[in-house]
């Protein structure tokens, strides 16, 4: 009598872990673990030198195009393996989103939290400094810095930085906001807590959830970014490698040499596709209401 009792619960608890296995983003999961891969072990993935080419093998189509085994997607215009050029841009794009993600998070996380806590006229300061901020564009600040600048990965990653520090400033605040006026918060002012350890304890990480998926968001949006910024020639300067700079390097070929610029870009795609798909799951995972469905 017992045993079979449990047998509608075990079934149970085996349906409800297959339904989250099929829920989890298997797809863009393999997709960004493969990419990644190619990313961090482009020295030894790649068969050839991103940066050398020789001009004799100039404009070989992809070997499913009727070029060779030795050059699967095809050379560029000074004879360079686009595959080996496509890994390797890979892993600067993807380290300069990184860099650029980690310091503008921390940037604008920090600020958020410390202008929906504060109020008043920090909080009034902080968020005009933040619309002033999506006033400008981004291309015309990075104008003027690689006039007074050279290009480079610095300035680029510096650059990434001010684009995406915003965002965060504005989703924290909202979220601290509600938090403030929390139990645990007013529980800690009444122990008479710092403000510094109200925020970093208690508050932050109530926020770390919603960070993430503002990170995972602005992830695809940073590398279009950067492969925007490398296109009009203010990113890493040649002859590195970056996905916005192979396809400004192919766009004048595109009727003979397609492949140059649609190979980076095909990868470029992907990428940002599969984590805005995680970013989805992660959104869905983490809210509440959405949980629940």
């Amino acid at each position: 009598m017992n045993r079979n009792s449990n047998v509608p619960g075990a079934l149970s608890s085996r349906y409800s872990r297959r339904h989250r296995l099929l829920r989890l983003p298997i797809f863009s999961m393999v997709i960004l673990f493969v990419m990644i891969c190619l990313a961090v072990f482009a020295p030894v993935i790649a068969p050839h030198d991103e940066n050398l080419g020789f001009l004799e093998d100039r404009h070989q189509p992809p070997v499913l195009f009727g070029g060779t085994s030795n050059h699967i997607l095809g050379t560029d215009s000074l004879g360079r393996d686009v595959f080996s050029r496509v890994v390797f841009g890979a892993r600067i794009s993807m380290l300069s989103a990184l860099t650029a993600l980690i310091v503008g998070g921390a940037i604008g996380t920090s600020l958020g939290i410390f202008a929906g806590y504060k109020g008043g006229w920090v909080d009034e300061l902080i968020m005009r400094m933040v619309d002033v901020k999506f006033s400008i564009p981004l291309v015309l600040i990075a104008f003027a810095l690689v006039v007074i600048f050279s290009p480079s990965f610095g300035l680029l990653v510096g650059l990434l930085t001010m684009f995406v520090w915003g965002q965060f400033t504005r989703q924290v605040r909202a979220e601290v906001l509600v938090i403030k006026t929390t139990d645990y918060v007013a529980a800690a002012r009444t122990w008479e807590a710092s403000s510094v350890h109200i925020m970093y304890r208690h508050i932050f990480p109530g926020v770390v959830s919603t960070v993430l998926v503002i990170a995972t968001f602005q992830s695809g949006a940073v590398i279009l970014a950067e492969a925007t910024l490398s296109f009009l020639g203010a990113g890493v300067p040649p002859p590195s490698p970056s996905w916005g700079a192979m396809i400004a390097d192919g766009r004048l070929y595109l009727d003979t040499a397609w492949w140059v610029s649609l190979a980076p870009g095909v990868a470029m795609g992907i990428f940002i596709a599969a984590i805005t798909l995680l970013g989805d799951w992660l959104r869905d995972r983490w809210d509440p209401k959405l949980r629940q469905l």
